[in-house]
């Protein structure tokens, strides 16, 4: 029962953040974002980046949720399901925001 109530408030934690996340906000709590210098920072679209974050965290509350209800109704397979789709969405994650300049700011270049 103590698994199934810490379940729940993880999930609603992801919920939160990911609230946050969605209005373009919170990116200081990003660790990759957070610890980048001034310059770098500068060149990123904060607000895709969030954005993109929040998807993230309401996947990973889903997959909460699953384990929390693997809990309540004793089946190990949500279990097993939801830990496949956490690390799964986290490969996604990394990969899809490593990977070309998804998250770099565009140039605006104006004419003289």
């Amino acid at each position: 029962m103590m698994g199934l109530v810490i379940n729940i408030g993880v999930m609603i934690a992801f919920i939160i953040y990911g609230v946050i996340l969605s209005k373009g906000k919170g990116a200081s709590l990003l660790s990759g974002y957070n610890t980048m210098p001034l310059e770098k920072k500068a060149k990123v679209n904060e607000i895709a980046l969030c954005k993109f974050m929040a998807k993230i965290m309401f996947a990973l509350a889903f997959c909460v949720a699953l384990f929390a209800l693997s809990e309540w109704l004793e089946r190990d397979l949500l279990f097993l399901i939801g830990l496949a789709l956490f690390f799964i969405i986290i490969g996604f994650a990394i990969t899809y925001a490593n990977t070309s300049d998804r998250f770099k700011k565009k140039r605006n270049y104006k004419k003289l």
